[in-house]
C-alpha cells in the first residue's frame, strides 16, 4: 500500500523499514513516553526494531493489523496502527498513532489519518474504527474529534501507561454508509 499526500507518503510497514523506525522512536522516546506503555531495557536496540517489524509484517500478511508510517523524504514523521482487524460481522479494528516531536501543531496526524482511515474504509472494508485517548491529552481529543470520531465511553484502569493503569476516553468512527 502506498499513499501520497499533499506533503507526505504513507506506505505499509515492511521489514526495509525497521531502521527508520528505530531512529523514528529513538528520537522520539522522551516526547512519546508519557503517552506509551513503559519500554523494558532494549525495546529500542536496532535488532529488536528488526523482530518487532518482522512480526508486524507478518500480522499484516495475516489481515490481522496494518502498521502505516508517513514519510517526509526517508525520515517518518508519523506512524499510524490499525490493530486488531475484524473481517468477520463487525469489521471493526483499534488505532493507535504517533508523531514525531518536531511536526507538533502542523497538521501532520490529521493530514496521516484523514488518507489512512479512507484508506481503511474503502479498500479493506472496515465498517468501525475505535480509538482511545488519555483524558487529559486534549491534542488527541480535538484530532479525534475533527476526524469525525464521537466519543462512546469512559474506561477506568484501561491500559497501562508510564508504567501506571490509566483511564481512557473511548471514540469510534463508523464508515460512510454504502
Amino acid at each position: 500500500m502506498m499513499i501520497e499526500t499533499r506533503r507526505f507518503v504513507l506506505e505499509s510497514q515492511r521489514a526495509g523499514h525497521a531502521d527508520a523506525l528505530h531512529a523514528y522512536y529513538t528520537r522520539n522516546a522522551a516526547h512519546l513516553a508519557r503517552w506509551e506503555p513503559k519500554r523494558p531495557p532494549g525495546y529500542h536496540d536496532l535488532d529488536a526494531w528488526q523482530a518487532r517489524v518482522a512480526a508486524q509484517e507478518e500480522a499484516q500478511r495475516a489481515g490481522t493489523r496494518l502498521s502505516i508510517i508517513a514519510r517526509d523524504g526517508e525520515r517518518i514523521v508519523a506512524v499510524a496502527n490499525f490493530n486488531g482487524i475484524e473481517r468477520g460481522p463487525s469489521r471493526s479494528c483499534t488505532l493507535g498513532y504517533s508523531r514525531d516531536a518536531d511536526w507538533g501543531g502542523l497538521g501532520t496526524m490529521q493530514e496521516v489519518l484523514d488518507a489512512a482511515i479512507a484508506h481503511i474504509f474503502s479498500d479493506l472494508g472496515i465498517t468501525r474504527i475505535q480509538a482511545a485517548y488519555l483524558p487529559e491529552n486534549h491534542r488527541s481529543a480535538r484530532l479525534l474529534h475533527r476526524l469525525g470520531f464521537e466519543r462512546e465511553g469512559f474506561v477506568r484502569d484501561y491500559l497501562k501507561i508510564a508504567g501506571r493503569w490509566r483511564d481512557h476516553v473511548l471514540t469510534a468512527k463508523r464508515a460512510p454508509q454504502r
